[in-house]
């Protein structure tokens, strides 16, 4: 999968994460102009990163960010939104404040940032990519104690269908990525999971010629787990 992105502008929200610096790096790679997007982007980007500080729950700062990635930058062809956390807990003993911030950071951010990156792609008229994570839990199968978690990731699913279905006579893609277990190298032998560089990967493609071909779809990446 070796796409060019070369003169497209693609944003990555969450890029000061693990997976968001993954991400970014094969993005410069395949020749994209990078906005690195996160509360507090961190001095060590990716050479070749434009970094874009923002509270990526809060409406008027993901409003602003965009605002400034359009100034800087130009118009954005792509997100990939790889912000998100994990917690869990059995049902009886989720606090409401748990299940909110689960529902903020996983899906809320998701929406907030997908439905900014469409306002500037359909004002540019050039179509566009939208890329979010999902997981296995909720795209297929949610265990035991991870409630919060899984109903935010399964929201995450049914936005990327919905946006995808809303816009794609504009050119606009939406795709979700659903990896099992992302495993970055530091790991005990034997542990089961997908690499995050994989997922970056497919990230990349779901960037360029990959986003029509799978308009609405998750890729579920689930590696060896």
């Amino acid at each position: 999968m070796q796409e060019d992105l070369t003169d497209r502008v693609i944003v990555v929200t969450g890029a000061s994460g693990r997976l968001g610096r993954i991400v970014t790096t094969r993005l410069l790679a395949a020749g994209a102009s990078v906005a690195a997007v996160d509360l507090v982007p961190p001095d060590d980007l990716p050479p070749g990163a434009t970094p874009v500080g923002a509270d990526l729950g809060d409406e008027g700062d993901v409003a602003e960010a965009f605002a400034r990635v359009g100034a800087d930058l130009g118009s954005p062809f792509g997100l990939v939104h790889t912000v998100g956390m994990w917690d869990g807990a059995p049902l009886t003993g989720t606090t409401l404040d748990a299940w909110e911030r689960l529902i903020r950071v996983n899906l809320t951010s998701a929406f907030l940032c997908f439905r900014e990156a469409a306002r500037a792609m359909r004002r540019a008229r050039a179509g566009g990519r939208l890329v979010a994570i999902a997981s296995r839990q909720g795209a297929d199968h949610a265990p035991a104690e991870q409630s919060a978690y899984a109903a935010s990731k399964a929201g995450v699913i049914r936005l990327v269908e919905a946006v995808a279905a809303e816009y794609a006579a504009e050119g606009i893609t939406a795709c979700a990525v659903a990896p099992s277990s992302m495993l970055f190298g530091d790991e005990p032998h034997g542990t089961a999971g997908i690499s995050a560089g994989r997922i970056a990967e497919l990230c990349v493609y779901l960037c360029g010629d990959g986003g029509p071909a799978h308009n609405g779809m998750v890729l579920r990446a689930y590696g060896d787990a």
